[in-house]
């Protein structure tokens, strides 16, 4: 692979430091945003176009113009209306300052050369909707602009001013992130927990409390939750009383109609305002990292609408969690701050940095885990993190932290609902039933991802995809009527997390705690392994029928047209099962103290056992069985409990489970996702290790026409026209001639558009027949030649090439780390063809047999 070198046209590359690996970009043949009233195409199975026209010919400001309202946009395989307007705009005109102005003009004789870019053009150097940055470029903008406001630093103190303010707006827009993040983050979560409430019935002392904030009012002395006298029940307050079962048929349906209410007004807000809402948001967080632009998906009507719809989808009691959304809404925020500071507002490289530090913010209020938020987007959703990122995604995710927990949402100084501290140890024999959690974890993990994205894809091939709303009301009415009759699904999912992570102390009134009491052999506030009393039994079923009802209902459940997280559900399963697997081992070694696995460390009247703990490892098992989190996961849980004696069973149960899940199939659910959206993200931890070599995927192959090519100075306006309204290709290479194929550099499509509309507004003497011209000096041309239209400072110089013997792997790992747009194919210094990163994701997809064409987006 070499780097040709640069003209005066742009900065030479070399001379720069090597840029740190970036994250992989599709492949520039993306479908272009559509104009106003029209659908936007679906394009598949194309290896060299890109920014496909659906119109031919040129229209003025048809790059300037917004996206029409009337769109149509796949989202997980619904077609569904959205409004994005103005909801988030293309970077500012001043984006084309990255490229030097360039003298055009004609060279007739003895005219003067004609300047008609003194100023960038607008649009120039932008990027459509679903298409690729630059990130080379626009890494060598951003040196460019800090060179240049360094030198000016010297000059005069306003510069160095300004210097000092722009080293100071990346922290100062971390600021503003974990601010607003955690306000948010605050704003959910009370909102949710009442609303959560209000299915079951209302707070007499305010109907703005929730059952417990409601409970905290009371001045009369009570001993069970649901007794509590400010607190009324739907029945009792139609009814006059709470007994009986005509009372109990009038809270299941008041339960059933809440839940109805909730989930619709959430579909039909997000289907109405905003479609980008939907789903969890990491899978499309991921790609954007990667360099893929998806226009509306980060804008303020997606944060706006995605807000109210996840208090509202959790309050339903749907089987998904806030904490995936949480980080689509501060990335939501990370995005929209980002235009209140010009260096992020013009550079697409840059504000994808600052994303990478919103994703941890969001983390970072969701579970109340700074450094876990840190970790769980260096890990999991970026993939270009360099080390300037991750302190200010640390102090972003602290920020966040620190005000959500002056906000308090839940009354208890905690920052989640589900905050435990253990206090007993360990013993090294529970590493084996903690194993078996991490078996069980890594197993539930791949069914779920296999089951979900099976009925995902059916929803994305048959007409179920065309009634999200249908989908969403019946998937919430078999959910509240199958969920209220028992009790540890009736309540948030949080809350049920919460209760099976508790450690039982005298004080606890749950049926989990309902042991036989001897209070003799107790000591101090540690309570002895007790036998189970009938309320450990009857929670011991109820949680069994729980776990069933989980893991079924959250495959349909993922996916739908609301905001949904897979965090809490699936931790949600494993807590479940870790806490029968704990009170089984309690019990076994309560009657058999006197075996030997038990006899060395379990003595009669100890406490040996703490379920909860089982519960605390196995929710951290499911959660690494369906994402593959490792470090990230363990951390979290870690804060989650404030102790460091748990990480061993923590780590243990964590990398069984993705050594488990991995044997039976390598993707993670936001992989996977990521796949059968056909979004074009190159994964970076897979190897690519056939023996294939440029030349068997470039194109064009043996039977394709030829490569469509612009020569540097002999081809005129019209010819350049004709081959852009007949083509779909994003850019076109530049050659001498046709005959000698020599290259001399690329040219995109959308700025050779821009341009030329532009030279025909503002340059005299412009007309079909000009020539068009991409060299420093122009052949001479006969006095009555019209005006040559100079288009070298568009061109790129400098693109990457690779000869066609290059071994595919090693252009892999090129795309991989440069995060290249396409990468052109020479032979002796001859052009043969082009791959781009589309043609790499379709290989790849062939040689590890699957479907090539799967791959929708460019």
């Amino acid at each position: 692979m070499r780097r040709r070198g640069r003209g005066l046209g742009r900065p030479r590359l070399p001379s720069t430091p090597p840029l740190p690996p970036a994250p992989p970009e599709e492949p520039p043949e993306g479908p272009r945003a559509p104009g106003p009233g029209r659908a936007r195409p679906e394009r598949a199975g194309r290896g060299l176009e890109a920014l496909a026209m659906d119109q031919k010919g040129f229209r003025r400001g048809s790059f300037q113009s917004a996206t029409s309202d009337e769109d149509m946009l796949e989202i997980a395989g619904a077609s569904m209306e959205f409004s994005m307007a103005d909801d988030d705009p293309p970077l500012d005109r001043e984006m084309g300052a990255g490229f030097s102005s360039y003298n055009g003009g004609g060279m007739n004789g003895t005219s003067t050369m004609m300047d008609f870019l003194e100023e960038p053009l607008p649009g120039v150097g932008t990027y459509e909707d679903f298409n690729t940055i630059d990130w080379v470029r626009e890494k060598s903008r951003d040196r460019d602009r800090h060179r240049e406001i360094t030198n000016r630093s010297k000059e005069s103190t306003w510069a160095l001013l300004h210097s000092v303010s722009d080293a100071f707006s990346g922290w100062l827009l971390m600021l503003l992130i974990g601010l607003l993040a955690g306000s948010l983050a605050g704003l959910i979560d009370i909102s949710a927990h009442w609303m959560t409430d209000l299915k079951e019935g209302v707070c007499l002392a305010g109907f703005w409390f929730n059952h417990e904030h409601c409970c905290w009012k009371s001045n009369t002395t009570f001993t069970d939750r649901d007794k509590c006298p400010e607190w009324k029940s739907w029945s009792q307050l139609i009814l006059g009383h709470g007994e009986g079962n005509f009372a109990y048929i009038l809270n299941y349906f008041m339960y059933v109609i809440w839940a109805l209410m909730f989930s619709l007004l959430a579909v039909l807000l997000v289907k109405g305002f905003a479609p980008y809402a939907c789903g969890s948001g990491i899978p499309e967080i991921k790609t954007i990292l990667s360099g893929f632009i998806i226009r509306g998906y980060l804008g303020k009507w997606t944060l706006v609408i995605k807000t109210i719809t996840l208090v509202l989808a959790v309050s339903s009691g749907l089987s998904l969690g806030k904490e995936g959304p949480l980080v689509h809404v501060a990335c939501c925020c990370g995005n929209i701050l980002c235009h209140l500071f010009t260096k992020y507002r013009k550079n697409e490289a840059k504000r994808r940095e600052v994303l990478s530090a919103a994703a941890a913010a969001g983390v970072s209020v969701a579970f109340g885990a700074p450094i876990g938020g840190v970790l769980f987007s260096l890990e999991e959703v970026s993939y270009y993190f360099p080390l300037k990122t991750l302190w200010r995604s640390f102090f972003a995710a602290l920020v966040a932290a620190f005000t959500l927990r002056s906000i308090n949402p839940f009354g208890n100084s905690r920052l989640v609902l589900f905050y435990v501290e253990f206090h007993m140890p360990w013993h090294l024999l529970e590493l084996v039933p903690f194993i078996l959690l991490g078996i069980f974890g890594g197993l539930w993990g791949a069914f779920f991802i296999r089951s979900n994205i099976a009925w995902c894809r059916r929803r994305k091939t048959t007409r179920l995809g065309k009634y999200p709303v249908l989908e969403v009301i019946v998937v919430t009415a078999i959910t509240a009527i199958l969920a209220f009759p028992n009790e540890y699904t009736r309540m948030s999912t949080s809350e049920l997390i919460s209760e099976l992570f508790n450690d039982c102390g005298i004080l606890d009134s749950s049926k989990l705690c309902e042991y036989v009491n001897d209070f003799n052999s107790t000591k101090g506030d540690d309570l002895p392994d007790r036998a189970a009393g009938p309320g450990v039994y009857t929670a011991m079923w109820q949680l069994a029928l729980a776990l069933i009802m989980k893991v079924f209902i959250t495959i349909f459940t993922f996916g739908m047209k609301v905001p949904s997280g897979l965090f809490i559900p699936s931790m949600a399963v494993g807590a479940i099962a870790g806490r029968l697997l704990g009170v089984a081992v309690e019990q076994l070694a309560f009657y058999h103290h006197d075996w030997a696995i038990f006899s060395g460390w379990c003595s009669p009247g100890a406490d040996c056992i703490t379920p909860g703990l089982y519960a605390m490892v196995g929710a951290a098992a499911c959660l690494g069985g369906v994402t593959r989190m490792t470090v990230s996961l363990v951390v979290i849980m870690f804060e989650l409990t404030g102790g460091l004696e748990y990480i061993v069973p923590l780590m243990a149960a964590a990398m069984t489970s993705k050594w488990v899940a991995d044997a039976i199939g390598r993707e993670g659910i936001y992989d996977a996702h990521i796949r059968l959206n056909g979004y074009p993200f190159l994964e970076a931890k897979e190897e690519f290790s056939h023996k294939t070599r440029a030349m068997d995927v470039m194109r064009p192959r043996k039977s394709d026409p030829p490569l469509t090519v612009i020569t540097q100075d002999t081809m005129t306006v019209e010819d350049v026209e004709t081959i852009v309204t007949s083509t779909t290709y994003s850019g076109y290479p530049v050659v001498v001639s046709r005959t000698s194929q020599r290259l001399v550099g690329f040219v995109l499509r959308r700025d050779l558009i821009i341009s030329i509309e532009n030279a025909r507004k503002k340059q005299d003497g412009i007309v079909s027949t000009s020539i068009i011209c991409f060299t420093d000096y122009c052949p001479p041309l006969p006095p009555s030649s019209p005006s040559v239209l100079k288009l070298r400072s568009i061109l790129d110089l400098s693109p990457f090439t690779v000869t066609d013997e290059t071994p595919m792997e090693i252009v892999v790992d090129i795309f991989r780390k440069l995060g290249l747009r396409q990468c052109l194919v020479t032979h002796n210094g001859k052009l043969l063809g082009i791959i781009t990163k589309k043609d790499v994701l379709k290989h790849i997809a062939q040689m590890a047999n699957q479907d090539p064409d799967s791959i929708l987006f460019n």
